[in-house]
């Protein structure tokens, strides 16, 4: 029964913290359709041209890839149990081909909230077709997804470069070394 009672505890403060992790401005119910995608276009042209100054080689990727999603504001927030959640934009070709949205949950030692860009490059096209034809996509499950490196020389690690999917992750400091996407799961967005 104290267990119980404990598990309740940790769950009503988890939500709490996410609750509370909101931010001031017109929420997302009160927007239009055509201002959702404004906002979204507008954060990932700054995220994209965020990455491309601040990491070496990101630009002749980006150049490479198939398609690229981008989420301009992923809010990662949580107290033992925590949650993240952001919204996107498919790019190929430098057009717009679909919105979506990329949730994940998460249980264990944890506190805090933080927000991150998040930008995924398919490198091929077989790649970009089992996202795009997916009901529901989930890193690490239904596609690997290899986190962008550093290298020594200050470019992308030539590993990292070579992989079929590569997740970047920016931060108001720059490139987060730390990044987990496995277990985000991505849907599309009805936009």
């Amino acid at each position: 029964m104290e267990r119980r009672r404990l598990l309740y505890a940790v769950a009503a403060a988890g939500a709490l913290a996410l609750a509370g992790c909101t931010t001031t401005g017109q929420g997302v119910n009160d927007q239009t359709p055509t201002e959702r995608r404004a906002k979204i276009n507008a954060g990932a042209d700054d995220a994209l041209a965020r990455l491309y100054s601040s990491v070496p080689g990101a630009r002749e990727m980006g150049a490479k890839a198939r398609g690229i999603l981008i989420f301009p504001q992923v809010v990662s927030a949580g107290f033992v149990i925590g949650g993240e959640y952001g919204e996107g934009v498919l790019r190929q070709g430098g057009s717009n081909n679909g919105y979506y949205r990329v949730a994940g949950g998460s249980f264990g030692f944890q506190a805090g909230a933080q927000s991150r860009a998040v930008i995924i490059m398919f490198m091929n096209e077989a790649e970009l077709d089992r996202f795009k034809n997916a009901s529901g996509w989930t890193a690490g499950v239904d596609g690997s997804v290899a986190v962008a490196k550093v290298g020594v020389n200050g470019g992308i690690d030539s590993n990292t470069a070579r992989a079929p999917v590569v997740a970047f992750a920016l931060t108001n400091a720059g490139l987060m070394a730390n990044l987990t996407v496995q277990g985000s799961k991505i849907t599309k967005l009805d936009l």
